[in-house]
């Protein structure tokens, strides 16, 4: 399966925009679903959003606080997901991941692949004036 690294985080203002990138390496992405993660400071990782494989469908999930605001996306020239974050407040200031999921169509989900996700280092968002 392929590797994934993020990257496009950094400093941005209140009511700005950002985009993330999950950048695969090794093999294609396109088989596989991606879920972007976000760990604020003192709180747990959260899943904010997910993206199927063409396969189940391409389709796109949110969290609540995020639906309406970010964007997730599939570049399959570039084998890169993306994360584009407009109207940024400082509640979502974070450590941003994304992971390889897997579409379970029972839970109409992505849930993890295995029970020890292979975290990667992150990308630090911090919205702030």
């Amino acid at each position: 399966q392929p590797q994934v690294e993020e990257s496009g985080g950094g400093l941005v203002q209140p009511g700005g925009s950002l985009r993330l990138y999950c950048a695969g390496s090794g093999s294609s992405l396109s088989s596989y679903s991606v879920g972007w993660f976000r760990q604020a400071p003192g709180k747990e990782r959260v899943k904010i959003a997910c993206i199927t494989s063409a396969g189940s469908g391409t389709k796109t999930r949110y969290e609540s606080s995020t639906q309406g605001r970010f964007t997730v996306l599939r570049d399959s020239a570039t084998n890169t997901v993306y994360l584009q974050m407009n109207r940024l407040t400082p509640e979502d200031t974070g450590v941003y991941y994304c992971i390889l999921m897997k579409w379970v169509p029972t839970s109409r989900r992505c849930e993890h692949r295995t029970d020890d996700p292979p975290w990667g280092q992150g990308t630090q968002v911090t919205v702030s004036a």
